[in-house]
C-alpha cells in the first residue's frame, strides 16, 4: 500500500513540474522581452516631455553609454527609424538650449576614449529606457520580476472542475481487495478499467466519477457493495489547454497553460498589455462568443478578482487597444498614465491615482489639452472636479501648496515661548507677547524690533517701546509675516569676565557677578595651592580714562589686599568686570629641586638637592663615588631645556618607550638622538678634573632636572667623514689622528684635511691647528670620533659666465681709461 501511495506521488510530482516549467518557460520569455529587451517599437516621441528626455540622456551617459550610442541602443529595442530621428531631433534641440549638458557628455567622451568595442552593459539598476516608457498605471504587475501570476497546481481539486482527455485519473482499491490503476482520459473522454471495459468520464466531476466508477467495479468487486472493499478515485496530473492571446499584449501567441489557468495567468504568461494595449477592455472569446469584458481596474483598486476567469481549452484572450488615456503628473500619490472610460469623471481619474499627496495644492488643476491642431491649457476649479470628463490626451498636473504661510507672525528673543503664532489668535503685539508667556525678566524693554514684509515684498523696520506696551499705553496692531525681536540686555553688553592668576587650583578666566570678592573667585578656581601667600593680593582694575599722549598715564589701578587662611571673613574690595587677580607664591616657600645620576655610579638614580650650592662633585660623593669601569672622561651632563621635572619625566618615558619598541638600533639611536636634541642641552665637562679638585672652577653648580651621565671605559675610536672606510678602532694610546685614518684606508678626494676635528666622549671638540706648513692634529683619547669634513664643491663657470665677467671687466678698463685721458 505504502509503495503504491509512493509511486503515484512521485509521478505526480514530474507532471506537476512538466506543467509548471511550460508556464513559467512561456512568462519568462515574454517577461525578458518586456523587461531585459524594453521594445520600444510603440513609442510615440511627441509624446515624451523634455523633462523624460533629458533624464534618460543624463543616465544614459552616466551607464556608460556615449552619445554615439544612442541611435545603436535604440535600434537594438525596435523603435521605429522615423521616430529615431524625431528622438534625435529633440535631444538636440534640449543640449542647445543646456550647454551643461553638452559638458557631461564631453567628459563621459574623454572617460570612455579607449573603450572601442561595444559592450554587453548590464541594466538591471538604473535602466535609461525605463524612463522612455510610459508608466501606464497597471503595468507593474506583468514588468516586474518579482511578481507573477502563474496559477496555483498545489491546491486541491476544484469541486466544479470537469474532466477531459488528457486528465489522468488514480483509482486505489482497497479493503477486503487491493487494487490500484493510473488511467488518462482518452481523447473521446473514456478511461479503460482493466477486465471492466470504457468508462465515459468526461465533463463529469470528479465526485460524480468517482461514483460511476465504482458502479462499475461492483461488478468485479461484490464486496465493494458490503462495504467491505472500498474504492478511491483522485485526480493526477491535470491537463493542458490551448489559449489564443491576441492584440495588444506584449508576447501575442498561442499558449499552453494548465488547465486551472485563468485570464490573468494567460496575461502574465504573454507579459501583458503592451504600451497600446487597455487594461479595461479585454474580452474573453469562447465558443466564437464574447463571454467576458474583463476590466483590471476592479482588481488594481478594489482587490477584485471577479474578471480572473477560469479558462478552457480553445479559448481566446483579446486585448483591445486603449481609446482614451491621460496622464497624471505632480503631486499626487500615484503619478502616470490612466484609461478613462466615457463619462468618468476627474474625480474618479484622482481616486485611480491614489489621491492627492500631503502637500498638493487642491484648490485647482490644470490640463493641457489636443483641440485637433494644436494644445490648450484651461485651470480646473475644485468644484468642477464630479462633473468635469478627461479626454484622450489630456495632462493633468497637480502643484503643491506655496511655500509661504497665510497668517504666520513669529516672536523671538527674550520671551519665554519664542517661535511661530497665528494672526487671527494675536493681532496685536500685546497679545502675542502674552501668549508667548510673558517678556523674560533680562528683557531690553526700551526698544524691541518689528520686521515687516510690504505689499511689494520689500522689507521695513518698526520700532516700538516696550514698556508702553506692557503698561498699555501703546499697542502695535500686526501683520502677517512680521517678525517681532525682543533682545537680551545680557546680549546687549559684552560678555563679562574676571581673571585669576597664580598658585590657585585652577587658574583662568571666569565670569563676572556682582558683589563678588577675591574670596569667591578662588572658591571658583577650586581653592589656593600651599604655595600661595595671604598677603600682597593685587587687583588690578581697568582704566577707562587713558591719556595716550602722557607717558606717564595710569594705565590699570592697582589695589593690593590680604585675606584669612581658611578664606574666612570678607574684603573690603569689591571685584569689577574684567578686573585681574594674582595671587603670589610665599617668599620663603621652595620646592624641592631634583637631579639624576645615571651610569657608573654606585647608586644611581634621582637625587634631591640639598644645597642651593651643591656641585658636581658632591652628588658623586652621595652616589658613592665611580665604580671600577666608569669613565669619568667620557661624562656629560645634560640640562634640559624645560624646567619641570614632569617634563623630564615623560622625555625619559618617550626614550623608555623607543628602546622598547624599536628593533632596529641604528634608528633607535637616530630617534634618541633626535629627542635630546629637542628637549636638552649637553654641557661638556672634565669629570677627572672635577673629582681630583672639587670645588673648582670646572665643578659646576647643579640645576634642577639635571642629568649626570658617567658611561663606562670606551675602548675604541670612531673616524666618520671623508675616509675611504669609516670604522670604529681599538683605542691605542700611541696612536695619532693620521694613524686611525690610515687605518681607515685614508683621506678620501674629497677630504677637507685641514679642518679634520676630535669629538671628544663627553662631548668637548678639538680641532685641527695649522702654522706655516705644518699642521698639528688634535690628541685622541678613548671614545673619541675622528670626523672628516668634506671639501666645498667648486662650481665652474659657465660659457656665459665667462663672457659676462669678460665684458665687464673690459668696460671697466675703458671707463678708467678714459678718466685718466
Amino acid at each position: 500500500m505504502y509503495n503504491r501511495f509512493k509511486k503515484t506521488n512521485c509521478s505526480w510530482l514530474r507532471v506537476f513540474l512538466v506543467l509548471l516549467s511550460l508556464i513559467l518557460s512561456s512568462s519568462a520569455n515574454a517577461q525578458q522581452m518586456k523587461i531585459q529587451g524594453q521594445n520600444l517599437a510603440s513609442l510615440k516621441v511627441d509624446e515624451l516631455n523634455d523633462d523624460q528626455i533629458k533624464n534618460f540622456y543624463v543616465q544614459f551617459l552616466n551607464s556608460g553609454y556615449t552619445q554615439q550610442d544612442i541611435e545603436y541602443e535604440l535600434q537594438k529595442r525596435k523603435m521605429p527609424e522615423a521616430e529615431i530621428a524625431k528622438f534625435k531631433v529633440r535631444l538636440e534641440e534640449i543640449l542647445a538650449k543646456d550647454k551643461s549638458l553638452g559638458s557631461n557628455q564631453n567628459a563621459i567622451k574623454e572617460d570612455n576614449a579607449d573603450n572601442n568595442s561595444r559592450v554587453n552593459r548590464s541594466l538591471d539598476e538604473g535602466n535609461p529606457f525605463e524612463i522612455l516608457i510610459p508608466k501606464i498605471f497597471g503595468s507593474e504587475l506583468f514588468n516586474n520580476p518579482k511578481l507573477s501570476f502563474e496559477p496555483n497546481l498545489k491546491m486541491a481539486t476544484p469541486v466544479n472542475y470537469q474532466l477531459g482527455p488528457d486528465d489522468e485519473l488514480l483509482i486505489d482499491i482497497f479493503g477486503y481487495s487491493e487494487q490500484s490503476y493510473r488511467l488518462v482520459v482518452s481523447p473521446e473522454g473514456q478511461v479503460r478499467i482493466p477486465n471492466l471495459g470504457p468508462v465515459l468520464v468526461a465533463g463529469l466531476t470528479v465526485e460524480q466519477a468517482q461514483i460511476k466508477i465504482r458502479n462499475k467495479l461492483i461488478s468485479v468487486y461484490p464486496r465493494i457493495g458490503s462495504g467491505q472493499t472500498s474504492v478511491s478515485v483522485n485526480l493526477g496530473s491535470i491537463r493542458s489547454i490551448k489559449v489564443i492571446i491576441l492584440g495588444e499584449v506584449t508576447l501575442p501567441g498561442t499558449y499552453s497553460l494548465p488547465s486551472l489557468a485563468t485570464v490573468f495567468n494567460a496575461l502574465y504568461a504573454s507579459g501583458g498589455p503592451n504600451l497600446n494595449g487597455s487594461f479595461r477592455n479585454i474580452k474573453l472569446v469562447r465558443g466564437n462568443k464574447v463571454i467576458a469584458k474583463i476590466d483590471m481596474y476592479d482588481f488594481l483598486l478594489n482587490g477584485n478578482s471577479k474578471g480572473n476567469i477560469p479558462l478552457k481549452d480553445q479559448d481566446v484572450i483579446k486585448v483591445e487597444p486603449y481609446e482614451n488615456r491621460v496622464e497624471v503628473k505632480g503631486f499626487t500619490k500615484r503619478e502616470g498614465f490612466f484609461e478613462m472610460k466615457d463619462k468618468e469623471t476627474l474625480s474618479q481619474l484622482l481616486n485611480f491615482a491614489g489621491g492627492f499627496s500631503p502637500v498638493a495644492y487642491t484648490e485647482r488643476i490644470k490640463v493641457v489639452r489636443n483641440t485637433g491642431s494644436q494644445k490648450s491649457i484651461s485651470d480646473i476649479d475644485k468644484a468642477m472636479y464630479v462633473s468635469f470628463q478627461p479626454k484622450n490626451g489630456d495632462v493633468f498636473t497637480i502643484d503643491s501648496v506655496l511655500s509661504r504661510f497665510e497668517n504666520r507672525i513669529a516672536i523671538e528673543g527674550a520671551v519665554f515661548r519664542p517661535g511661530y503664532f497665528s494672526l487671527e489668535s494675536n493681532k496685536t503685539l500685546s497679545s502675542l507677547i502674552k501668549n508667548a508667556d510673558g517678556l523674560k525678566e533680562d528683557a531690553f524693554m526700551t526698544r524691541a524690533t518689528v520686521l515687516r514684509k510690504k505689499d511689494d515684498n520689500s522689507m521695513e523696520v518698526i520700532s516700538v517701546d516696550l514698556l508702553e506696551i506692557i503698561k498699555g499705553t501703546k499697542d502695535l496692531e500686526l501683520k502677517r509675516e512680521d517678525k517681532i525681536t525682543i533682545v537680551s540686555k545680557l546680549e546687549m553688553r559684552e560678555n563679562y569676565t574676571i581673571t585669576i592668576n597664580g598658585p590657585v587650583m585652577k587658574p583662568g578666566i571666569y565670569p563676572y557677578a556682582e558683589n563678588m570678592r577675591v574670596e569667591d573667585l578662588i572658591i571658583l578656581a577650586g581653592g589656593l595651592k600651599e604655595s600661595a601667600s595671604l598677603e600682597n593680593i593685587q587687583i588690578s582694575e581697568r582704566s577707562y580714562n587713558v591719556d595716550r599722549k602722557n607717558p606717564q598715564t595710569e594705565l590699570s589701578k592697582i589695589t593690593t589686599i590680604s585675606i584669612q587662611k581658611d578664606l574666612k571673613g570678607e574684603s573690603e574690595v569689591l571685584l569689577k568686570p574684567f578686573d585681574v587677580v594674582t595671587i603670589f607664591p610665599q617668599p620663603s616657600y621652595q620646592k624641592q629641586k631634583q637631579v639624576v645620576v645615571n651610569g657608573q655610579v654606585m647608586f644611581p638614580g634621582t637625587y634631591v638637592l640639598a644645597k642651593g650650592n651643591e656641585r658636581i662633585s658632591d652628588v658623586i660623593k652621595r652616589a658613592g663615588g665611580l665604580t671600577a669601569r666608569g669613565f669619568p672622561e667620557g661624562a656629560i651632563l645634560i640640562r634640559p631645556k624645560s624646567n619641570t621635572f614632569q617634563d623630564l619625566v615623560v622625555k625619559e618615558n618617550k626614550l623608555e618607550a623607543l628602546r622598547k619598541l624599536s628593533k632596529d638600533t641604528t634608528k633607535l639611536s637616530e630617534e634618541i638622538e633626535k629627542e635630546m636634541e629637542r628637549t636638552t642641552d649637553i654641557v661638556g665637562i672634565n669629570l677627572d678634573k672635577i673629582l681630583k679638585n672639587p670645588g673648582s672652577k670646572g665643578d659646576l653648580f647643579l640645576m634642577e632636572n639635571d642629568i649626570l651621565e658617567i658611561p663606562i671605559i670606551k675602548q675604541t675610536v670612531l673616524v666618520s667623514g671623508q675616509v675611504l672606510y669609516p670604522v670604529r678602532l681599538r683605542y691605542d694610546k700611541r696612536a695619532s689622528l693620521k694613524t686611525y685614518v690610515s687605518q681607515a684606508g685614508g683621506f678620501s678626494s674629497q677630504a677637507l684635511k685641514k679642518r679634520s676635528y676630535v669629538v671628544y666622549a663627553n662631548g668637548t671638540a678639538n680641532d685641527t691647528k695649522s702654522f706655516l706648513f705644518f699642521k698639528f692634529y688634535p690628541k685622541i683619547k678613548p671614545g673619541s670620533e675622528i670626523v672628516i669634513p668634506i671639501k666645498d664643491e667648486k662650481k665652474n663657470l659657465s660659457t656665459v659666465e665667462v663672457i659676462s665677467i669678460a665684458t665687464s671687466l673690459t668696460s671697466m678698463l675703458v671707463i678708467l681709461s678714459t678718466l685718466l685721458k
